[in-house]
């Protein structure tokens, strides 16, 4: 199977290590909105202006979308399903219907397949909080993310006037943690689920008190959740701050019994080094995933929760039942 990449930036760099270790699967090529005299990739794969992206429209299977789920893809995924298979990674939670039904109707009109959302969450944890939802009825599900980097805090914090850089952790509170996983099934505000750590880079003669006003006062990123700001230097940001971690966990409580004696707890939880690239790897399975659709006839829009997991792995039916079953 042949892929191609829409755009060049750390989830791409994923998408393509990620490639580099499936034995079915090659990238052909990325597509960027940049000069491509002026991208250079990992792995020498050649890179072509985006505009042309139609070009090569019969020369691979699938299309991985890599932009932003702010402004990107809810433009470039129903534009570009029209005429290929394709996969993104859009995360806007509250948004993914209305994306999807757009994406839908493109892919309908030009016999392709799409995948919308794929990653860890939405994405992996989506298929945790069904599985353990089906499994115990009447049970609660609990997501904490982290301690980890998240990228659209920390572009938010970079955005105020007198920062040079910045870095935002998510946090999970430890005794939320602690009361979820023995089964308590606590009522939990935003604030009682996490905390946010910013690392903040500042120009010199800046404000600090107007920075860290700025910060911990921002509407949908930060007032909601207790946080804590701390100036650092330039050298200390590339020193201890480089990475790019994250992960956590969708824990679901419930009882079973005639009279609910018993307490079931379901725990799936990620720990990454990398973000980008584990949600590189990710959208790199889904591909396999929607190019096999395609090829059975399933065509239109799809989530994770449409694909059947072997689907997603390299392996026949037969070494499925015999390795993983």
């Amino acid at each position: 199977m042949k892929i191609g990449i829409y755009g060049y930036g750390n989830l791409a760099r994923g998408v393509e290590c990620a490639s580099q270790r499936a034995d079915d699967i090659t990238l052909a090529a990325v597509f960027s909105r940049r000069d491509p005299a002026s991208v250079k990739t990992l792995t020498g794969v050649p890179v072509f202006p985006a505009a042309d992206v139609l070009r090569f429209k019969d020369e691979f299977d699938v299309l991985v979308i890599c932009g932003g789920s702010a402004t990107d893809l809810p433009k470039m995924t129903p534009t570009l399903a029209r005429d290929f298979n394709v996969v993104d990674s859009f995360d806007t939670h509250a948004d993914i219907p209305q994306h999807f039904d757009a994406v839908d109707a493109a892919a309908r009109a030009g016999g392709k397949t799409a995948l919308i959302s794929g990653g860890w969450d939405p994405g992996m944890f989506s298929l945790a909080r069904v599985y353990a939802s089906a499994i115990l009825p009447g049970s609660k599900s609990y997501t904490f993310w982290g301690r980890g980097v998240s990228q659209g805090h920390s572009d938010a914090v970079r955005r105020i006037p007198g920062v040079l850089d910045a870095r935002q952790y998510t946090v999970p509170v430890p005794a939320a943690l602690e009361a979820v996983r023995a089964g308590e099934q606590p009522e939990l505000s935003t604030r009682e689920k996490h905390t946010r750590e910013c690392y903040v880079v500042a120009e010199p003669g800046a404000d600090l008190t107007a920075i860290e006003r700025a910060i911990k006062t921002m509407p949908k990123y930060f007032d909601e959740y207790d946080t804590t700001v701390t100036f650092i230097t330039e050298e200390e940001m590339r020193r201890d701050h480089s990475a790019l971690p994250h992960g956590g966990s969708v824990i679901t409580s419930g009882v079973t019994g005639l009279s609910d004696e018993n307490k079931q707890v379901i725990e799936y939880r990620l720990a990454l080094d990398s973000n980008p690239e584990f949600t590189g790897s990710v959208l790199v399975a889904l591909a396999r995933a929607v190019g096999r659709m395609n090829a059975r006839g399933d065509v239109g829009c799809k989530t994770v929760l449409d694909v059947p997991p072997a689907m997603l792995s390299p392996l026949s039916a037969e070494e499925l039942r015999r390795k993983m079953l």
